[in-house]
């Protein structure tokens, strides 16, 4: 829903392209090998992060912090607090949470296999596939597909009115059709601009998911599942459906009126293409590792999706800088009302950290922003720290970051801590 977790990364972004500018002039456009991942001891720093960060959000009122970081072969998972605040029974690393942006990442993999199939043109216009496009959306001038991808197009974003304080109420009961969600971002002035950069949309993936929809002739939550959750085996991954919330799901929760409400299963997420998906933090890795790694889609499409160097959004995925190798991270943040995540993974698959709150119950977007800002910036830091530059030599923290030894990362445990 937000888009301050991009505006807030400027400085990180002006070392991202610092970094691309000197290594273009220096001649070396290509990454080096990366250092070895070293394994991290119980102690090490950068878990004290995550729990003390993990702690902060249980002491605010969250109801439940997610965490699971893989390096190489070895994984480190923690659950702290408890399923539901009625009560309910403690969190488990593999409980579902709503998990936001990710949803868009899984979207932009079922559009780029229609691609690869030679259905979809990547710079063809949006009204190639949806006719009534530029009528509904009133769009000032042609659109591409790849612009829809990238976050390009201009679309005003339809989560204003959707998720309104006046009109949170009614997102809660009432399913609202992908048709009618693009046909309520229609109705927002859509201004024409000499150049149009990133604007970040959920208009975009809700227009994406109806030509998936189109040309496979089925609901993108069924597409979603036979392109991706099916082929990887994933056991806690859904899109939003009508009834009750899995038994195991992590309840969210806002403030609405000085009274604490429930968010966990609102109607307006059922088979929402911007981020209706239901996951785990263990399924988010593994749906990022398999994806790094050519098994979801060709490497020739890949590196399509990471593209272009520039931007720090590409076709569905969101890139941070690895100190370790020169290269990026990918993955996506994501935000609904209740729940934050984060999945970040080096460009190889073999460096993850998944992280899901379900936030303290405040006032829409009063503390989201922030608090996924810093669930962003504690990813950065923490895969950062997983390698070594030299035989002996761990990688210095980045500036900013919350510090702690860098020495490598811990063998493979599971940790369940109640509120």
């Amino acid at each position: 829903m937000s888009v301050a977790w991009i505006r807030a990364s400027s400085r990180r972004l002006t070392a991202v392209v610092v970094t691309v500018v000197l290594t273009a002039a220096l001649g070396a456009c290509s990454p080096g090998p990366a250092p070895p991942a070293q394994p991290l001891q119980p102690d090490s720093g950068y878990r004290a992060v995550l729990e003390e960060f993990s702690r902060r959000m249980l002491d605010d009122g969250a109801p439940a912090v997610l965490i699971q970081m893989r390096v190489g072969g070895d994984e480190w998972s923690a659950a702290y607090g408890v399923r539901n605040l009625d009560g309910g029974s403690r969190a488990e690393t593999t409980d579902p949470v709503h998990v936001g942006g990710v949803t868009k990442s899984m979207v932009a993999v079922c559009v780029l296999k229609l691609v690869e199939e030679g259905r979809i043109q990547l710079d063809a216009p949006v009204s190639a596939y949806l006719p009534d496009f530029n009528q509904i959306t009133h769009a000032p001038g042609p659109v591409t597909v790849r612009q829809l991808l990238q976050h390009r197009s201009g679309m005003p974003s339809v989560d204003g009115p959707l998720y309104d304080p006046a009109t949170v109420q009614q997102a809660l009961t009432t399913k609202v059709s992908l048709a009618d969600l693009l046909a309520m971002a229609g109705r927002i002035s859509w201004q024409a601009k000499l150049a149009q950069g990133f604007e970040y949309s959920n208009s975009n993936y809700i227009a994406l998911a109806l030509i998936v929809e189109r040309l496979r002739s089925r609901p993108i939550g069924e597409v979603i599942r036979t392109d991706i959750i099916e082929p990887l085996g994933l056991t806690g991954t859904s899109m939003t459906a009508a009834g009750p919330p899995p038994s195991s799901m992590v309840h969210g929760y806002i403030t609405l009126d000085s009274k604490q409400l429930d968010v966990t299963y609102p109607a307006a997420q059922i088979g929402n293409a911007a981020g209706g998906m239901v996951s785990s933090v263990a399924d988010m890795n593994t749906f990022y590792r398999a994806l790094l790694q050519d098994r979801l889609l060709t490497a020739d499409t890949i590196t399509q999706m990471q593209s272009p160097l520039y931007a720090r959004y590409g076709l569905g995925v969101v890139r941070w800088n690895d100190l370790c190798t020169n290269d990026f991270y990918y993955g996506h943040p994501g935000d609904v009302p209740g729940y934050g995540t984060i999945a970040m993974s080096s460009s190889d698959g073999t460096r993850q950290l998944a992280m899901a709150v379900a936030f303290p119950p405040e006032p829409l977007q009063s503390g989201a922003p922030r608090i996924l800002q810093e669930m962003q910036a504690i990813a950065e830091d923490t895969l950062n720290a997983t390698c070594q530059t030299g035989p002996s030599a761990p990688v210095q923290a980045a500036e900013g970051s919350p510090g702690g030894d860098a020495s490598g990362y811990v063998t493979r445990r599971q940790e369940s801590l109640r509120q």
